[in-house]
């Protein structure tokens, strides 16, 4: 069942490439703008801009994004990393850089997977494109990714989707990583800080914490704050380091010079979520960043979706200072207004 899926889903992917390569997204769509280009020496990406900020997502492999900027002197936030090679049982893999869709919980090999040939393409309504990957031959997943881009300002909404093809029931959740340029900080809001003192339900806790064998809290790349979890990249220490958090405050963010990257996403209270109840995670080593997010595990069945939500902005001329006081009093003007759209 899942080769002749396979093979109706290459057919597919031929012909939608086809289509695409006829010029029909090369035009002008609403607000934005979508074009054929070649990035990363992948012939076949497509760029998003509203003349603000743009988006380029690869259809030569994928599903990925592999850029996201100001369009105006914009360096790319997402990483580059397009020589690095993992091997795996299941082949070579190839991280590229940018965003990518896996599922979790993490398993070695299955999350490796190569995602190294071509995907299927198509807009979807007047600002988005959708990726969708052949199913995977050995997981009997297939993954896709829905980028929209707002016609005027930043905002981008990147819907993930994982579909179960195997002729069985499996657990999964849908998990969003993004690897980040090196030499920024990646950004966690910790829960309202309340004093012993001040707080009549003091033994309550507020979030879990999850570690991994690897993490270590004396690090000094990590900065353990009231308000903020902090984590930056450095060249020159290649241990890795990992966190996770029951993120309830619905957003996280990265700042590499003057930018920040903010996403925003869900947090479910009666859900149960994967790695001891993580939304959000981070992961650095050297000067590799990750900034990951999750969605509740799910039982599917055959044919079935998950699915998980991701909204993106970028702000330019952020000087989050030194301190702890200066980070909030740069970073929550800008967040704020985010919450709840």
């Amino acid at each position: 069942m899942r080769m002749d899926f396979g093979r109706a889903a290459a057919a597919t992917v031929v012909a939608m490439l086809a289509v695409a390569a006829t010029g029909l997204p090369n035009a002008a769509r609403g607000d934005v703008k979508v074009e054929k280009i070649q990035y990363l020496n992948l012939p076949n990406c497509y760029r998003l801009s509203n003349g603000t900020v743009e988006v380029v997502v690869t259809t030569d492999v994928g599903p990925r994004i592999i850029r996201y900027a100001f369009v105006k002197d914009g360096e790319n936030i997402l990483a580059e990393i397009p020589d690095t090679v993992v091997k795996t049982d299941l082949g070579e893999w190839k991280p590229l850089g940018g965003h990518r869709l896996w599922s979790a919980p993490e398993a070695w090999p299955r999350s490796y997977a190569p995602d190294n040939g071509p995907v299927e393409y198509r807009m979807e309504g007047a600002n988005a494109v959708r990726l969708m990957q052949p199913v995977e031959e050995k997981t009997g997943l297939q993954k896709e990714l829905i980028v929209s881009l707002e016609s005027d300002g930043t905002g981008v909404t990147i819907t993930h989707r994982l579909t179960n093809r195997n002729p069985y029931a499996i657990d999964v959740a849908c998990w969003g990583l993004t690897i980040m340029n090196g030499g920024g900080t990646t950004i966690i809001p910790q829960e309202p800080y309340i004093s012993h003192d001040d707080n009549l339900n003091g033994l309550v806790p507020a979030r879990k914490v999850v570690l991994w064998h690897f993490t270590d809290m004396t690090d000094p790349r990590w900065t353990f704050g009231k308000q903020y979890l902090r984590l930056k990249t450095d060249e020159n220490i290649k241990e890795a380091q990992k966190i996770g958090v029951a993120n309830k405050r619905g957003w996280a963010a990265y700042h590499r010079k003057d930018t920040l990257f903010v996403k925003r996403f869900a947090w479910d209270s009666g859900a149960t979520y994967p790695d001891d109840g993580c939304n959000n995670e981070t992961y650095t080593s050297a000067n590799f960043m990750e900034l990951e997010t999750l969605a509740p595990m799910r039982h599917l069945q055959w044919g079935e979706t998950a699915e998980h939500v991701e909204r993106w902005n970028l702000f330019r001329g952020v000087d989050i200072g030194a301190t702890e006081a200066t980070l909030d009093a740069a970073v929550q003007p800008l967040v704020t207004p985010l919450l709840g759209k």
